[in-house]
């Protein structure tokens, strides 16, 4: 396949490493078609990758499962950054919320998030374009992709306690057993794959802080490029949100620097497959992450820092972002001084 500088793209994009994982895992499954296109060497526009979806599916050997074992056979260099920054991960939780964030660097056609929900978690995919503009497919794919990644961490055998898609099933259920290795729903509420929360928080043994360190500033440095570029509505509240004090943060603060109302500002979120309510949660997760990881503040010091009423409310919120609560949480990253025995 030849590749080709890419244009200015403009609208939601993919990165070409994904589109040219696509291709690879449909030549492994015996399915071709696509192969004669020229790919950019950076970002494709969204429309660019449906189109090569159309013609993936609509090759000999393409079946409706397709899209399952595409996002089945993913290896980490599919995902660019990402995909390298999940191999360093600390635990499936902490790839979870690296693929919150970097998520736009493979493609801004759809979001991830993590739900905390008593004792297990959701990893939820929602696309952000209409639903006539992407195949169940290409939704499947994305899924079954994050299992495999998950897979990365915890092992081959690994298995979710389940998925869910939302849109109808096609063909048999034998492949999506044989992928997932767990029960399967469809016409659910949510793309979904819910994970216990002992199997979300196992922490590797030999996880590298300094190497995952080295991806996330690659991959930050990359999505500020990328945000730049073409800047959503949703990633201009996120920087907003990273700089404002979050004990009186509305609405009004981003729409009046964005020269929007509040009412077009909750629209044009809605549209991007997200919302104020949901963007000032994750900011004030990420704050407290940070603050608990780098200072020794007491937790009624930290709850108004992050928009909270007090400790008790920052300890129930903690516990429903992590599955676990904030002192907890502290002291893996601030593990207790060792006492001093007199004798040194």
């Amino acid at each position: 396949m030849s590749t080709v500088e890419s244009p200015s793209v403009t609208g939601p994009s993919v990165n070409a490493s994904y589109a040219l994982a696509v291709l690879s895992a449909t030549d492994e499954a015996g399915t071709g078609g696509a192969d004669s296109r020229a790919m950019p060497k950076d970002r494709l526009e969204y429309g660019e990758m449906r189109a090569l979806w159309d013609e993936v599916l609509a090759a000999r050997g393409a079946g409706p499962h397709t899209g399952l074992l595409v996002g089945d056979r993913m290896r980490p260099d599919g995902l660019h950054i990402l995909g390298h920054l999940i191999l360093t991960c600390a635990s499936l939780a902490d790839a979870a919320r690296a693929a919150e964030r970097y998520h736009p660097l493979v493609s801004q056609a759809g979001t991830v998030t993590l739900r905390r929900l008593g004792g297990a978690g959701r990893i939820c995919y929602r696309p952000t374009v209409g639903p006539s503009a992407m195949h169940p497919q290409q939704v499947e794919a994305v899924v079954s992709s994050m299992v495999r990644a998950a897979r990365w961490i915890a092992g081959d055998g690994w298995t979710p306690l389940a998925v869910s898609f939302a849109h109808p099933r096609a063909g048999s259920a034998e492949p999506y057993a044989r992928v997932f290795g767990c029960p399967v729903a469809f016409d659910a509420p949510e793309n979904a794959i819910t994970v216990a929360g002992e199997d979300l928080d196992r922490r590797r043994p030999l996880y590298d802080p300094a190497l995952n360190g080295l991806h996330r500033a690659y991959a930050d440095r990359l999505l500020h490029q990328l945000s730049a570029a073409a800047p959503t509505v949703a990633e201009r509240v996120r920087q907003w949100l990273e700089q404002a004090a979050l004990d009186d943060a509305g609405p009004e603060g981003p729409a009046r620097q964005l020269n929007l109302s509040v009412r077009t500002l909750r629209r044009a979120l809605h549209a991007e497959g997200t919302s104020w309510r949901s963007l000032l949660d994750t900011a004030r997760h990420g704050r407290a992450r940070r603050l608990l990881e780098t200072t020794a503040l007491p937790l009624d010091r930290i709850a108004p820092l992050v928009g909270l009423s007090g400790a008790t409310a920052l300890v129930r919120a903690f516990t429903r972002w992590e599955g676990m609560p904030p002192g907890a949480y502290r002291s893996r990253y601030r593990p207790a001084p060792q006492a001093c025995d007199g004798t040194g």
